[in-house]
């Protein structure tokens, strides 16, 4: 929506792209540059008519509805300067898999998926930077900030809907590689332990197992590579998709992941920093999922950074 459209009243039909989206989350969308406040006042005060009807903000669009928004006043519009025009510059060369639908990306570690908690830009900021004609990029899921690889970003509204239902019915299939210290028990299979989110007085937050309030969760895993009793490589999927779900999980089993600065041991990680590591060695190998327009079965990998891979290199030549 241009500048000069939020100045006044206007009428959205609403198609099949947008059916079934929150009210509030469409005009978070449509409106950009209104802040959040401004758009739920609007909507409290039955400013914002579909159908001529006033709707709350839990209301979801239906395909043919026909939303009034009234004018609006947008903030002080900020130009977005990210600081690391590198690592965005580079998003080209990181897409793995493209279509007019949806995206797959080999995210570098080191970039958060979206702007918050002191980041004015993220992943997903940057992207709509480098592909303006592209209105309804969106992530389908996270990863932590540190952890790299494939990245699934929708194009259209339809698409996400029918990938997130995926997540949901747990038929989107993510395996992870990751080094832990010590040599993996092939007995572990299954880890099912309970997690819960807490955060700390300094804000920081941080994920325990905690068997009487955690909630539900499950990461399957099989030892890919052992290197002696020092390290092990192993696959790790998650069939639940909890907060550092599977950092948990390898720490829990004694097992922390290499370099994880929240999670992991200090001695390991010395050791490992020696051998040329200076990143959580936790990578989101491929991804399996059902192409929501071509119902094609899609299976993407990515690549190892340089820098994981000589860690593994190293790590043979030494064993």
């Amino acid at each position: 929506m241009s500048e000069q459209q939020k100045n006044q009243v206007q009428f959205v039909d609403i198609d099949e792209g947008n059916h079934g989206q929150r009210i509030d989350n469409f005009l978070i969308t449509a409106l950009k540059g209104v802040p959040k406040s401004a758009i739920y006042r609007i909507l409290r005060k039955g400013e914002v008519r579909v159908n001529k009807k006033r709707i709350k903000p839990v209301y979801k669009l239906q395909a043919g509805d026909v939303v009034r928004i009234p004018p609006v006043k947008v903030a002080e519009k900020q130009e977005f300067v990210p600081k690391n025009l590198d690592k965005i510059a580079k998003l080209e060369d990181a897409i793995l898999f493209e279509d007019k639908y949806l995206m797959v990306l080999n995210k570098p570690s080191g970039m958060a998926v979206h702007g918050g908690s002191g980041l004015s830009y993220g992943l997903i900021e940057a992207l709509r930077s480098i592909r303006p004609d592209e209105r309804n990029l969106e992530l389908v899921h996270r990863l932590d900030r540190d952890t790299s690889g494939c990245l699934l970003v929708s194009k259209k509204r339809s698409v996400l809907r029918g990938l997130h239902e995926q997540l949901r019915e747990k038929t989107m299939e993510k395996n992870y590689w990751a080094l832990v210290t010590g040599s993996w028990a092939s007995k572990i299979k299954n880890v099912t332990e309970p997690l819960r989110k807490n955060t700390l007085q300094s804000g920081e937050r941080v994920v325990r197992v905690d068997e009487a309030e955690g909630k539900p969760s499950q990461t399957r895993f099989r030892v890919l590579e052992r290197f002696g009793q020092f390290a092990t490589l192993v696959q790790a999927s998650p069939v639940t998709g909890r907060t550092h779900q599977i950092r948990v999980h390898t720490q829990c089993k004694g097992h922390p992941i290499a370099c994880d600065d929240k999670y992991g041991v200090a001695e390991f990680d010395s050791e490992m920093k020696k051998k040329g590591l200076n990143r959580l060695f936790l990578h989101a190998h491929d991804l399996t999922f059902i192409h929501p327009k071509t119902e094609e079965s899609m299976c993407v990998e990515a690549p190892l950074d340089n820098q994981l891979k000589n860690c593994i290199k190293t790590l043979r030549e030494e064993a």
